[in-house]
């Protein structure tokens, strides 16, 4: 499993947000400069970030984005889904029919496999990266 461009520049730039906070809505130009990224691209990903209530657009000549919640409340796992979909190692675990698996001498190591980046992902928030906290 690979994590999409779409999951890391999305923490990314919300992490510029977090460094922000408080401070008042920071422009797509400007997280995309500071990430060196293309202002389509975080157009796309914050079209999804306000979609899914973690990011609030302000409009007018000093508009731009603001985290929707303090940055101890956003959850890494909750961006990454908002924009990659829920995390499928393989089909076997997300309950989806697999012909093997009845005799699938594999699928528990998958679960713990996902469970751990599950563990990971969903137990660290946008203040402990800040922080440089581990989970």
């Amino acid at each position: 499993m690979k994590l999409s461009t779409k999951g890391r520049y999305g923490v990314l730039a919300m992490v510029e947000l977090a460094l922000q906070y408080g401070q008042g809505p920071i422009s797509i130009k400007e997280i995309a400069e500071k990430q060196s990224f293309s202002d389509s691209y975080m157009e796309q990903l914050f079209s999804a970030l306000k979609r899914a209530g973690l990011v609030k657009s302000i409009r007018g000549a000093r508009g731009g984005y603001i985290l929707a919640r303090k940055p101890d409340q956003i959850i890494v796992g909750d961006i990454i889904r908002s924009l990659e979909g829920p995390i499928e190692l393989a089909q076997c675990i997300t309950g989806s029919d697999c012909e093997k698996s009845p005799e699938c001498l594999t699928k528990e190591l998958w679960i713990d496999v996902m469970d751990s980046i599950n563990q990971v992902i969903d137990h660290r928030t946008l203040q402990d990266l800040l922080d440089g906290k581990e989970a």
